[in-house]
């Protein structure tokens, strides 16, 4: 048996869930001991079945998960189930953690492909369109609730992100055309770098005198940021594809590694560490690592409990009860923010790149808040910012409010402005295992619906000397094809190849998924 850890009479510790005692200062208080196990485990097994049952209401109501889990922590928070629970510092830390590890898994499963026409665009918009949005928000909340100056920045700022957690999930639903999906997931990826900058900025000085000290500053946290998240990106993706592990779960865990890796590097650097992770995931997604669907599964399963944890957090954080105060204030800036700033933001940097008006509405439509303005609501409260928890309250009634009604209605508004692309399909994931000892690798890939390697015979995929389909998994069986085999939606290939031509087989099942059998008369060599 373990022994037992003593402690001195005189100090006192708090058994859970009562808030702790202070403890002696030289003795480590077991506040939490393996005696409390059991019952954490529990809590957290149940709050988590229950997250993910919400998940399953979410998608079949149309209703944002987010509002699910914050109503969660609320039901077990002061006005519910009692838990007492204040610690602004502790949720805006592990709100942090969470948010690097969303970010990260964005990044990983977003296609380089689909983003890299809209990425100029995007990086605009989550610049500039932020500032126009920054400076509309904190002007309408001055004048229109009577904030100070220092508080309606800060608003402004908080509430001007597009959370990519919201984005990501929602337009993943949304048949939208590539260019606009793309340039709305590049945006929510980028934009948190900037916008925690200018929050951490304001809580801690308030109102810059000196805007080009404050506008020199971000322009150097995102360099330092973006050379430390390509440059940790390409040397992982060069180490992971010429080192063969000795397990396939080891890859997950080392491309979660890098991840983390990019972020504290970057700031520890005085970078911006949200646009390193953030850079750093999408070099290593679109890298064609070994086992990539398998990584993206891993890290998006990571992105859940992290998404599930934080709402749950910030939903305990919260006292309805004290809220009432903010709700007009909160409606009031949400409808500068939606049918002002957003829209002002978006007019002004997408007309150069000659996005059409009825795009534009729908970006404008289209800039879903989430857990990050909430998050970032935590910074002015620990900074004893004066007036910082009406602005805390003021933020989560804001993102409750709007995302009821933005995310719901989202296909509604995309379907009537005669935007929207049903037919594109999923991009192909090919799963490349190394076969260390026998020089080749083993190739798996699902057809997803739309696929245009449906239809396709065997020899119709001419793949080069040197790679092989294998077999052929249908409806729950297997065999091994022929030449003429003609492959059907929802078929599971296997493939070897050798190692020399294992990226151009990869290439060219991916160019006959988007071309069909003529990708080589129809596309360019260079593509597959």
């Amino acid at each position: 048996m373990l022994p037992r850890a003593t402690v001195p009479s005189d100090v006192s510790c708090c058994p859970l869930p009562s808030p702790p005692s202070p403890c002696h200062p030289a003795v480590r208080c077991p506040c939490v001991t393996v005696h409390h196990l059991d019952t954490l485990l529990l809590a957290f097994s149940v709050i988590l079945l229950v997250a993910v049952v919400a998940v399953r209401l979410a998608s079949r109501s149309a209703l944002p998960s987010l509002l699910l889990y914050l109503g969660i922590g609320v039901a077990l928070g002061q006005d519910g189930l009692g838990i007492a629970f204040d610690d602004a510092s502790l949720t805006q830390v592990l709100g942090y953690a969470a948010l690097v590890v969303i970010l990260a898994e964005g990044g990983l499963s977003t296609s380089w492909t689909s983003i890299r026409p809209s990425v100029p665009a995007a990086a605009v918009l989550a610049t500039v369109g932020t500032g126009v949005s920054v400076a509309v928000t904190a002007t309408g909340a001055h004048l229109l609730t009577g904030a100070d100056w220092r508080l309606s920045l800060l608003l402004g700022a908080v509430v001007s992100s597009t959370d990519a957690a919201a984005v990501f999930s929602v337009l993943r639903r949304v048949p939208l055309p590539s260019r606009l999906s793309g340039l709305l997931e590049a945006e929510s990826g980028f934009n948190d770098a900037p916008v925690v900058i200018l929050v951490v900025a304001f809580a801690t000085t308030g109102p810059v005198d000196t805007w080009y000290v404050l506008l020199g500053s971000i322009v150097a946290q995102l360099a330092i940021g973006l050379v430390l998240g390509l440059a940790v990106g390409r040397l992982g993706a060069l180490a992971l594809r010429r080192v063969a592990l000795p397990s396939s779960g080891l890859y997950p865990i080392a491309v979660v590694a890098l991840t983390l890796f990019a972020y504290a590097g970057g700031a520890l650097l005085d970078g911006s560490g949200f646009l390193a992770v953030y850079i750093c995931a999408l070099v290593l997604g679109n890298s064609r690592l070994p086992h990539g669907p398998a990584t993206r599964g891993f890290t998006e399963g990571l992105a859940w409990i992290a998404q599930i944890g934080m709402f749950v957090l910030l939903g305990l954080l919260v006292n309805p009860h004290t809220m009432l105060h903010a709700l007009v204030p909160a409606l009031v800036v949400g409808l500068v923010l939606v049918l002002l700033a957003r829209p002002m933001s978006v007019l002004l940097t997408m007309t150069p790149f000659r996005i059409a008006w009825r795009e534009q509405a729908l970006l404008s439509w289209a800039g879903l808040r989430g857990a990050v303005p909430i998050v970032l609501a935590t910074i002015p409260v620990v900074a004893d910012v004066p007036g910082a928890d009406q602005l805390f309250n003021t933020v989560f009634l804001l993102v409750v409010m709007f995302t009821l009604l933005q995310g719901p209605t989202l296909p509604w508004v995309a379907r009537n402005l005669g935007i929207g692309d049903p037919a594109r399909a999923g991009r192909l994931d090919v799963e490349s295992a190394p076969l260390e000892r026998l020089h080749g690798h083993l190739l798996s890939l699902t057809l997803a619906p739309g696929s245009r390697l449906a239809g396709v015979e065997i020899a119709e995929l001419r793949l080069p000397k040197g790679a092989a389909v294998t077999l052929v998994v249908r409806d729950g069986s297997s065999f091994v094809p022929g030449p003429t085999t003609v492959l059907r939606p929802d078929d599971d290939l296997l493939v070897v190849a050798t190692d020399q031509v294992k990226d151009r087989a990869e290439r060219r099942l991916r160019a006959v998924d988007r071309a069909g059998k003529l990708a080589g008369w129809l596309e360019r060599r260079s593509e597959y």
